[in-house]
């Protein structure tokens, strides 16, 4: 499980999440419209140049596991540090969220927009056809949701956990996440998760919760020139 968690992103792309990914045997990418990821079977020594011919005007990329300048014809955008946790606690005994209603096609844009504003990771249009997204509404305005992402084996990616600013400190992403590593586990799944090394406040609500780091990696935001 640990060689699939140390690659996530090669194996999702090219396993579970291949009808959703484009690109070449050394290098691929999450396809237009979904989040704007990208993986490599070796992310310590990325195959840029593959990837041009799948790369639109102004796209920038988000990749883990890598340093080092950058190749010709690339640039790095950003840079920072992010944790990879695992679940590593009995299942949740009962549905913390059972008002939270399953996401679908005309809720999309709501979803992008929430994640626009509040910017929980890479997120696109598309992105919760990639699993189970679940979210918390007011009447009918979305206020805060949580799904699922990567997946390979029996690892299931928790991403896209967000709550609109006015609404945080309600519990609403605790109570989201913890439906979804019920449901991950009662499907015999293990849940995992990425967070931004600087957001403390995120990873010690999920040490509190039950997930425990397995590794810190680099993360950066690429584009082509």
């Amino acid at each position: 499980m640990n060689q699939l968690l140390d690659n996530i992103i090669w194996h999702t792309l090219t396993g579970p999440h291949a009808k959703f990914s484009a690109g070449t045997a050394s290098a691929r990418r999450y396809a237009s419209g979904f989040s704007p990821i990208v993986g490599f079977p070796d992310p310590t020594a990325p195959d840029f140049e593959a990837l041009r011919a799948f790369c639109a005007e102004g796209e920038h990329f988000y990749c883990d596991g890598w340093s080092g300048p950058p190749p010709a014809g690339w640039q790095v955008d950003a840079e920072t540090t992010m944790h990879k946790m695992v679940w590593d606690a009995p299942p949740p005994e009962a549905d913390d969220a059972p008002e939270a209603r399953r996401l679908d096609a005309t809720h999309a844009q709501q979803a992008l927009d929430l994640a626009t504003l509040t910017r929980p990771g890479p997120f696109g249009l598309r992105t919760i056809e990639l699993g189970e997204y679940f979210g918390v509404f007011d009447g009918e305005r979305l206020i805060a949701m949580a799904g699922e992402r990567m997946v390979a084996g029996p690892l299931r990616e928790i991403s896209g956990v967000c709550t609109l600013p006015e609404q945080q400190g309600r519990g609403l992403a605790r109570r989201l996440i913890a439906k979804l590593v019920r449901r991950q586990m009662a499907r015999g799944e293990t849940p995992f998760l990425h967070v931004m090394s600087a957001n403390t406040g995120a990873r010690a609500l999920y040490e509190r919760m039950g997930f425990r780091t397995y590794k810190e990696v680099v993360v950066r935001v690429v584009s082509p020139r």
